[in-house]
């Protein structure tokens, strides 16, 4: 699994995103965290997903591209209108994946 350089949070996250991070990589139950990632299928943008799903033994976690992380599904909703948002005011275009990876190699 890799993060976004400039991964998203939702509001009040900011200040836990280390202890959120750790308890992702370490499988702990987290039922409220949604992650927002790239889609692995390259024609979508991103896909929600709730972090119960990544305690499955054989669920592809490495494949993962994170972008954002949420408290609840309602707040990865708005975390997508944000990154819409600002893809939109940067490139008046919507390809929200090919913007966060030219910002990832930017870096």
């Amino acid at each position: 699994m890799r993060y976004y350089r400039y991964l998203y949070f939702s509001d009040g996250l900011e200040k836990k995103r280390e202890k959120i991070i750790r308890k992702i990589e370490k499988g702990k139950f987290q039922p409220t965290i949604h992650l927002l990632v790239l889609s692995a299928n390259e024609r979508n943008q991103l896909e929600i997903l709730n972090s119960i799903y990544l305690l499955q033994p054989n669920y592809p976690k490495e494949d993962l591209f994170v972008v954002g992380i949420a408290d609840n599904y309602d707040n990865a909703l708005e975390l997508v209108e944000k990154i819409s948002q600002e893809v939109y005011d940067n490139t008046k275009g919507a390809n929200i994946r090919d913007y966060i990876l030219m910002k990832e190699q930017e870096g």
